[in-house]
């Protein structure tokens, strides 16, 4: 299994994405959903988004819970918008939990190429991210405090 520190997107090779999104906890499970503001399926597929974190589920207040999902709600909004791609190719890294890694991006109305990453962390529903390496200021903000 690949592990890596921070992954930088690196979208050659990207695989397209024209899947519905609903939460995974809906009713009348999908092959594709939503787990939480940073992790989604495809089939049997586990896929932790990267460039962000998302606060947890179960954080360690009801504040982060509530951010939470805030957050899972605009993943969900951002995936239904409509085709994106996932970088990292065929043989993506993987992190302590096999999940693949991989960025998320699309073609915005604007014709500039926009990163989840950022849209997440703009929107105050995540902050920056470094996999298994510690915590970065990454995008310029420092640590939200959720609780």
């Amino acid at each position: 299994m690949q592990r890596s520190g921070w992954i930088k997107p690196r979208f050659e090779g990207a695989q397209d994405v024209a899947l519905a999104f609903p939460l995974c906890s809906a009713s009348g499970y999908a092959s594709s959903c939503v787990v939480d503001g940073d992790t989604i399926r495809i089939g049997e597929r586990r896929i932790r988004l990267t460039g962000f974190d998302a606060p947890e589920m179960d954080g360690a207040c009801p504040a982060e819970s509530a951010a939470a999902v805030r957050a899972q709600a605009e993943l969900v909004r951002w995936l239904a918008i409509g085709p994106f791609q996932l970088d990292g190719g065929a043989d993506p890294p993987r992190d302590k939990y096999g999940r693949e890694l991989r960025a998320a991006r699309r073609l915005a109305p604007s014709g500039e190429m926009q990163l989840l990453s950022e849209h997440m962390i703009s929107a105050q529903l995540a902050q920056g991210d470094y996999w298994d390496e510690g915590w970065s200021d990454d995008w310029g903000r420092g640590r939200i405090e959720w609780c």
